[in-house]
């Protein structure tokens, strides 16, 4: 063989294919693949010009699902009638850059799944941390929330139950009775920073979801009650009408109600820089009560809302421990009631008598103070002001939730809620736009699961079907589009909710247990069924 001739050969070969392979890449810089807008047409067009997306550049950044040209024939055959169908039909047949395909599961399915990744075993505390250790497994909210909230749990709990997940809804209930017994009361969160104050008390609410007969452990639920109650009552021995005492206030006629407080009037560790720019911009004031009444809204779960500001409208006039709370006080009305019924139960009439009389004397005293008749509608009270606050908000169905109301004053209410309240995707916070969360257009699980319940409670079935059918519409729609339960939503646009101090956060625990409770109470209340 002539080996010379082979390698000449080869190499005139391999000669040949680079000059074709050269002579391609030339050919293809003259042709130029064809763009999104060559490729779509009208379709591009039409989603271009409508918005779907907001901005541009997310549709022709995102990637078809199949050829080009099956997508453009089904199009045309049948061109989408509005907005809405036009964004399904993308979702349907590409994949959007920020946009999680369609759901592959129901929503009730998801959020079963979803219980697993919440959950967290007891951890031991470490020196220099800030967790408190808890001895049983419990379930966090989820995104920046890594520990248990209190009245995050009662929400969540009432989704564990309709899930079947009555073990796991003992064991938290275990927990806050550790808490309770090392602190005198459940934190605000399980952190070092927030044991100073609590948040809205739905200890006594968590015990009607247990299934646990075991007389041992009721008489030591029943003590730990007690002593949350003596928490919240502890100013009474210090409380005037001229000067409230840690969470008691004396209303005029001697009558004592509550508010929200905080043990410190420092900036809260976890929102330091913000609350010192806060009192930075308020004039005439201390530091320390601008602190303080940070640290109270904290306390009442509505962080930040028009409730709490002076002017309705600005952070820099918070004023939370100057106000008598509607949710508050129902809420410790409802404890006492409790109580009574267990202290009963336990053979303790002497008990059962004291906490009945002062669940009385407080209905009594909501019923006086906080509900505003000409305006049919439960509000709360201005102490320095001696009159209820203008401005309704979704606060105004907890004396429903409790059944502090009388059937007349439900029906009332009932109306402002279908009139004033009642959006799109479900259940206002608030009337007013501050920029804040806890207000317009935001809505929020917790507030939904009171007003549907406390309609129901004085016979507004329809009206509370209709609550949860918009909220479970909009859970839903977002769960679609984002493949994500969030702890808010936008009820007006039914799209997630904003405001604030940090990012509307995912996960959710109280979103999850609401969804999962309303399904389970309306079984034909299908999310289709909402739209």
């Amino acid at each position: 063989m002539d080996f010379g001739a082979a390698r000449l050969s080869r190499v005139s070969s391999v000669r040949r294919v680079c000059l074709a392979f050269v002579a391609a890449i030339a050919l293809g810089a003259n042709q130029a693949p064809p763009t999104p807008s060559e490729l779509y047409g009208d379709l591009f067009v039409e989603v271009q010009e409508q918005r779907i997306f907001g901005d541009n550049k997310t549709f022709v950044d995102a990637v078809p699902l199949r050829a080009p040209e099956q997508i453009m024939a089904d199009y045309r055959a049948a061109p989408p009638s509005d907005a809405e169908a036009l964004r399904a039909f993308v979702l349907a047949n590409f994949s959007v850059p920020g946009i999680a395909p369609t759901a592959p599961l129901a929503l009730r399915e998801h959020i079963r799944a979803l219980w697993p990744d919440l959950v967290r075993q007891p951890r031991k505390e470490v020196e220099g941390g800030s967790l408190v250790a808890l001895p049983s497994p419990y379930v966090v909210p989820g995104g920046r929330f890594r520990e248990i909230y209190y009245w995050d749990t009662y929400f969540t709990m009432e989704g564990l139950r309709a899930d079947g997940e009555a073990v796991l809804v003992d064991n938290m209930i275990d927990d806050f009775v550790s808490l309770i017994e090392r602190f005198g009361h459940v934190p605000n969160g399980t952190r070092t920073y927030y044991v100073s104050r609590s948040q809205p008390p739905f200890f006594a609410l968590t015990l009607d979801l247990s299934e646990n007969t075991d007389p041992v452990v009721i008489a030591r639920r029943l003590a730990a009650l007690r002593t949350e109650y003596a928490f919240w009552t502890k100013g009474e021995s210090c409380a005037t009408k001229a000067s409230p005492c840690e969470r008691v206030v004396v209303m005029p006629d001697g009558s004592i109600l509550n508010r929200y407080w905080d043990g410190r009037d420092t900036p809260r560790d976890e929102s330091f820089a913000e609350d010192r720019a806060t009192a930075a911009e308020v004039v005439g004031e201390p530091a320390e009560k601008v602190y303080r009444n940070l640290r109270a809204a904290a306390e009442s779960g509505w962080d930040f809302s028009s409730r709490w500001f002076a002017d309705g409208r600005t952070l820099a006039t918070i004023r939370t421990t100057d106000i008598v709370p509607v949710d508050l006080n129902s809420l410790l009305y409802a404890m006492e009631m409790r109580i009574a019924r267990g202290c009963r139960e336990a053979g303790d009439q002497a008990c059962a008598d004291g906490f009945a009389a002062r669940a009385s004397a407080r209905r009594a005293a909501i019923r006086k103070y906080l509900w505003v008749d000409g305006e049919a509608r439960y509000a709360d009270w201005s102490r320095l002001e001696n009159r209820p606050i203008p401005g309704l908000t979704a606060a105004t169905l907890y004396p429903l939730f409790t059944g502090v109301a009388t059937p007349d004053e439900a029906s009332k209410v009932a109306r402002t809620t279908q009139d004033l309240l009642v959006a799109p995707g479900g259940l206002r916070t608030s009337l007013v736009r501050t920029g804040q969360q806890w207000d317009a257009p935001n809505g929020w699980a917790p507030l939904q699961w009171i007003a549907v319940m406390g309609l129901e409670r004085y016979g507004h079935d329809e009206l509370a079907r209709q609550i949860a059918s918009r909220w479970i519409d909009t859970v839903d729609r977002t769960y679609r589009e984002t493949g994500k339960m969030l702890e808010k939503y936008d009820v007006e646009e039914q799209k997630p909710g904003g405001g604030g101090e940090y990012p509307t956060q995912d996960g959710f625990g109280w979103t999850n247990g609401v969804a999962s409770a309303l399904l389970e109470k309306y079984p034909g209340l299908a999310p289709a069924d909402a739209r």
